[in-house]
């Protein structure tokens, strides 16, 4: 009888959860919502956070503002909403920077895996290794090819020790064995800059930051390091099938709340996230950038967060890169 009864109120008890949990996604969110992009307006992150963001804002009825933290390469901003109250209305928008920064700095007042849930991807920044014309490669065969021929003496250029162009050189340099010696600059315009002028042979760069060099003759794309090719670039191979068999390395720009946030929140976001990247004018406007769009659950980017922390964390430790 008594162990009957205590069924009885369990399952009550159990249903009871539920209900509230549903009743916290549907009613969420119930005021703005302050989404933090640790970068200053006008950078990918930006431009594809305040795309997204403007469908949330439309479909919810509360506005999603964006407050732009830069500096420290995104840690100043990562370090707002890692101490923020974990109930949906402070996220942030963020990069592969986040995971390759808690290798890179000595010290972070947060922790980059504990302090943070990932809610949803947004995009990837394909990057495309370009070379400068008067180098005689047409291929990635005969990059490596003639990389092996001139130990140390092809200049790559990058924006910035650790950058995603630094750790995408420094993958490919481990999967060839070539020699070639890293120029770095301080961000992506006097990287680009650098390597159209031939001050550098060759770099790895955002798509986005290329397309019009390469389309005028001024850069030639030997290889794009995503899985498949970009229709940006259409003809241009990746570099895993021109070369390098298994190269892949795509950054990617996404959601994550503070550690904590309640999962019908997540959820929610991550559902309404989903539903932004499927339209039709965000697809365009996203491929427009040269950005792929990057549906995902939940679930499947924290495990994406995890393999890439480590993946990154291998890279920075090869190249030597710190920043105290």
């Amino acid at each position: 009888m008594m162990k009957g009864l205590l069924r009885v109120v369990f399952v009550l008890l159990l249903a009871s959860l539920f209900t509230s949990l549903g009743a916290i996604a549907q009613g969420y969110p119930a005021k703005p919502v302050r989404v933090v992009i640790p970068w200053p307006p006008g950078g990918s992150n930006d431009v594809v956070g305040r795309l997204v963001l403007q469908k949330l804002s439309e479909w919810t009825g509360q506005q999603f503002v964006v407050d732009n933290r830069a500096g420290a390469s995104g840690s100043i901003g990562s370090d707002v909403v890692a101490k923020a109250t974990p109930d949906g209305y402070t996220i942030m928008i963020h990069s592969t920077t986040h995971l390759g920064n808690a290798h890179l700095y000595k010290k972070l007042p947060y922790d980059t895996l504990k302090d943070f849930t990932g809610v949803a991807l947004l995009s990837a920044q394909p990057g495309v290794l370009t070379v400068h014309p008067s180098l005689p490669a047409k291929s990635m065969k005969e990059f490596i090819a003639l990389a092996k021929s001139r130990p140390g003496q092809i200049l790559y250029s990058s924006s910035g020790n650790g950058s995603a162009p630094h750790l995408q050189m420094a993958l490919l340099i481990s999967m060839t064995g070539i020699n070639i010696t890293h120029v770095p600059y301080k961000g992506g315009v006097p990287q680009v800059a650098a390597l159209v002028s031939g001050e550098t042979q060759a770099s790895f760069a955002t798509i986005s930051t290329v397309v019009s060099h390469i389309r005028n003759g001024k850069l030639r794309p030997l290889g794009v390091g995503s899985a498949r090719p970009s229709r940006a670039l259409p003809g241009v191979p990746t570099i895993s099938d021109s070369g390098v068999p298994g190269y892949e390395m795509a950054p990617w720009i996404g959601v994550f709340a503070p550690a904590g946030t309640p999962k019908p929140i997540v959820g929610r976001l991550n559902a309404e996230i989903n539903k932004a990247l499927a339209q039709p004018d965000i697809v365009q406007k996203l491929e427009n950038q040269a950005l792929d769009p990057l549906p995902s659950t939940t679930e499947e980017f924290n495990a994406r967060i995890k393999t890439d922390y480590e993946k990154y964390g291998k890279l920075i430790k090869l190249t030597g890169a710190k920043i105290e």
